[in-house]
């Protein structure tokens, strides 16, 4: 039994849900690939195929076999790529996950023009705010905000960027500016934490300020700081990159603009053991080109 050949017919089986509809992808007899799936069966000592009069489904063992197997048949059609010389014959699909905020605002945006230099190359984003399972959840690569904890990725941090003090004018008419971080404790900050009490660095020169932040408001999705802040309920402590448009247009802006705080680092992880395929190099190079200089990150 060729196994290459056998992983691609039962892909294809998969996907096309009966033999007769893989046999038309593959231009190959319909017995022929009912027998190669017979025989794959037999290889693996298990059932992957649920048979019935609504033609076929993936058993979990089946289910879990397709989508391993997924990826080595694209690996392979990467590698043929590369070995052509083509960059623009990059396939299959690459799975990204992506912080929502950061996405919508700065990336998504600009993926029309990567997917037209990969023409050939799909793309599932994954938009969310919590820390997903590359391995468990299939995912090529993530952009993080954030040093990373768990064993099960390698990464490399690809840049920092700014925090800053932030609020709207409209809050701002409502209070007194803060003159320096003391001045906190008596402005309702709103903070990306369920703690109930977060401590930062402010410097300016040698001076070094350790402030606690008390939230007022704790919100678990950056989409529902930046509500808030921009609707006047508060000031927080964020990515100037979380509210790039609205710094540009005034719609919110720094507040104790000569004091300094930890920057925020951009990370790009990978799925630990996996080596980086030509689709993530594809993908950190599209970042660092067109994505990176528009955010003011530092190297």
């Amino acid at each position: 039994m060729d196994r290459f050949q056998a992983m691609t017919v039962f892909a294809r089986v998969v996907e096309a849900g009966s033999f007769s509809g893989a046999a038309r992808l593959l231009n190959m007899g319909q017995p022929s690939v009912s027998k190669i799936i017979a025989q794959l069966e037999a290889h693996l000592g298990t059932i992957l195929l649920l048979r019935s009069t609504h033609g076929l489904a993936p058993t979990d063992a089946g289910q879990r076999y397709y989508e391993r197997i997924v990826r080595v048949l694209e690996d392979a059609m990467e590698a043929d790529s590369l070995a052509r010389g083509s960059d623009r014959e990059l396939t299959g699909h690459l799975r990204i996950a992506l912080p929502t905020t950061f996405g919508r605002l700065h990336l998504i945006p600009r993926l029309g023009e990567f997917t037209a230099r990969y023409p050939n190359l799909a793309l599932d984003v994954q938009m969310d705010d919590r820390r997903v399972d590359l391995i468990a959840e299939g995912i090529d690569m993530a952009l993080r905000i954030g040093r990373p904890e768990e064993t099960s990725v390698v990464g490399r941090c690809l840049a920092r960027g700014h925090r800053s003090l932030l609020a709207s004018p409209a809050y701002l008419e409502q209070t007194t500016m803060p003159t320096c971080p003391e001045d906190l404790k008596n402005h309702r900050m709103i903070l990306y934490s369920q703690a109930r009490q977060i401590r930062t660095t402010f410097t300016k020169g040698e001076e070094t300020q350790d402030v606690p932040l008390h939230p007022d408001l704790c919100l678990s999705a950056a989409e529902g700081i930046r509500a808030a802040v921009l609707s006047g309920q508060g000031m927080t402590v964020a990515a100037d990159w979380m509210f790039a448009p609205e710094l540009i247009s005034g719609e919110v802006q720094r507040c104790l603009p000569d004091w300094s705080l930890p920057p925020v680092e951009l990370w790009l992880l990978l799925p630990a053991g996996r080596m980086v395929s030509a689709k993530v190099r594809a993908m950190a190079d599209f970042f660092a080109e067109r994505v990176q200089p528009s955010l003011g990150l530092e190297n």
